[in-house]
Parts: C-alpha cells; structure tokens; sequence
C-alpha cells in the first residue's frame, strides 16, 4: 500500500513590535533636557525557508505468482493377462490415464514381485488391479492403495483390507433381469446354483426378483458334480437360469451337460459372459467396460484427494449390456 507524507506546514511570521511609552506631568514642565535618540534596531532579513524533503515513495511489492496445484501421481494398471475382459477395462482406463503405467502379467514374462517392486520405487497413487491374478499379487506387495476388479469370488482371498477396495464383479442384478425381462416376458420362475460366500449376491438377486415378480430358486453347492445334479432337477420347475462365474463350483464338463439338460427342458440360461453364449444361452448380462473404468476413476478420485475411508468395501457397477444369440429373442443391444 503506498504511503503519503503530508507536508510540514511552516508559517512564518516576520514582524517585529516595538512600543515606547513616555509618560508626562500636568505642570509646566522644567527646562527640557537633551534627549539622547535611542539607536534604531536593524531589521533583520526573513530567514529563507528549506522546503521539506518528501519521503522517498515506497517500492512496490513484487508479485509472486501462485503456485499451480500439485498434479496427482500416475496410476499403475496391473492386468492378470490378456483375456478381452481384462484389456477392454485397461483400454477403458488408458481413456482416463493416458500417463497411466500399464504391466500385463500374462505377457510381459516378469515375475509379479519384479513388477510390483518398480511399481513402488517408481512412486504411485494408487494400483488398479484387474482380474484374481493382478489383484492378488497387489494387495500383497504393493505401497500405494490398490483397486481391484473383476474378480467374483474375492472372499476366497484376503484381498479387502484398510487400504483396498473392490468394484463389483456383475452388473446389477435389478438391471440384468429387467433386460432379461425385456427380451424374453415369458419368463416367471428364475434359478440361480452357487457356492458358498456370496450371501450378498443371493439377497440382490431375490430382492431383485421380488421387484420384478418373479419367483427365484436357489440352490448353494460345494462343487461341480453337485451343481450338475442340483441343476438336474432345478430344471424340471424353472423356465430360466442365472449361471454366475463360480469357478469352485463349476467346470467345462458341468456347463456342457447343463447345456444340454436346458435344451431338452426348455429352460432359457442368462450368463455374465458374451463368451458362453456359443455354448448355448440365451442371452448374456454383462458389464460394461466404461462403466468399470468410471467407477474405478470415482474411487481412485478419493484416494487421491485423501478420502479413501469414505469409500465402501465394495463399489456397485450401474450398467448393464445385453446380447442374445437366439433369433426368437430379439431386441437384445
């Protein structure tokens, strides 16, 4: 802030005063006396004013520019291989973090631990993990907080921990039958063959079935030849079936037969997969790669920002695609 100085005010006043008062008697006065005359007083020059000196103007401030925001660190996207529903979300992901690191562990030939030590000397935010493989190697060496996906039966593995997070392994249940609905209305009693763990998934799933009126059996099993035999007389009171990818309790032998038991019973099967559907379902529910990828960015934004204990265990996903395989059932997207 500039400063002023009024300037002194100086006033000078150059006038000299002299009074003589003589007093005298009423009485004829005597002889005066020589009077001596009194010496004049010399009148001195004005003394020459020296203007003030102003005070020197105060410097301005420099202008330090603001300091930009710090920019977050990179991402790290680790892949478990190269299977498309795990590139499709790397893809996905690269859209968001073109200065993101990428490793694929199925073809880069490294060992996850050499892999996973680069990542922390290298310095990251956060590690995206996408399938069992890539999430299991880094919830268990990476420094960063890690998020992972696309594995359906995580409660196998201790990957949920203080500093991890899951994005769900399906497309909402709600949506899926909806869509299933959509194409085929006939359908009125669902079932549904898992292992054990997923209690979540069950209550989504009946909820979801209660919204849409439809009935929905449901049978937990402890291995494939169980499922294969449950699914056996499952089919004779169902007119569809929701297969999801347990692996514990599934097999390629178990999903061929069930195959062709749902054929002779006319019983139509929605699987997670667009894959499965050259095995003979009816339609496949699936995610959706973007939708994924946004989710994983929402989580990551958290992290980034210090957050992280806001965010739920496990991240819902919001999209649903769907694809038929049967002319009869057209109108699948």
């Amino acid at each position: 802030m500039r400063r002023f100085d009024n300037k002194a005010r100086i006033a000078g006043r150059g006038a000299l005063l002299l009074a003589l008062l003589v007093a005298g008697g009423c009485a004829t006065p005597p002889a005066p006396e020589p009077v001596t005359p009194e010496p004049e007083v010399p009148v001195l020059p004005p003394v020459a004013q020296t203007p003030a000196t102003p005070a020197p103007a105060a410097e301005p401030k420099p202008v330090i520019p603001s300091t930009p925001e710090p920019r977050p660190e990179p991402v790290t996207i680790l892949v478990s291989g190269p299977q498309t529903a795990y590139s499709d979300v790397a893809d996905a992901l690269l859209e968001r973090y073109d200065d993101a690191a990428i490793f694929d562990l199925g073809a880069d030939g490294a060992a996850p631990i050499s892999v996973l030590n680069r990542v922390n000397d290298a310095g990251t935010s956060a590690v995206v993990a996408v399938g069992l493989r890539a999430a299991r190697s880094a919830v268990a060496m990476a420094d960063a907080p890690v998020v992972f996906s696309q594995v359906f039966n995580y409660r196998e593995y201790p990957l949920l921990t203080e500093r991890t997070r899951a994005v769900a392994a399906y497309a909402p249940l709600e949506r899926q039958l909806a869509e299933w609905l959509a194409v085929d209305p006939a359908i009125e009693r669902v079932g549904v063959i898992i292992g054990d763990g997923h209690d979540d998934l069950i209550a989504e799933a009946r909820s979801a079935a209660q919204t849409h009126g439809v009935e929905l059996l449901v049978h937990v099993s402890g291995s494939d030849q169980e499922t294969l035999y449950a699914f056996r007389r499952m089919s004779r009171d169902i007119d569809g079936f929701w297969l999801f990818p347990d692996s514990r309790v599934l097999s390629a032998r178990s999903l061929l037969e069930m195959s062709e038991i749902a054929g002779r019973q006319r019983v139509r099967i929605a699987v997670q997969n667009e894959g499965l559907l050259a095995m003979g379902a009816a339609l496949s529910l699936s995610s959706v790669a973007s939708d994924i990828a946004d989710v994983i960015a929402g989580i990551v934004n958290k992290i980034q920002s210090g957050e992280l204990g806001h965010v739920p265990a496990v991240s819902p996903l919001r999209e649903v695609r769907v694809r038929t395989a049967a002319p009869t059932l057209a109108g699948g997207r």
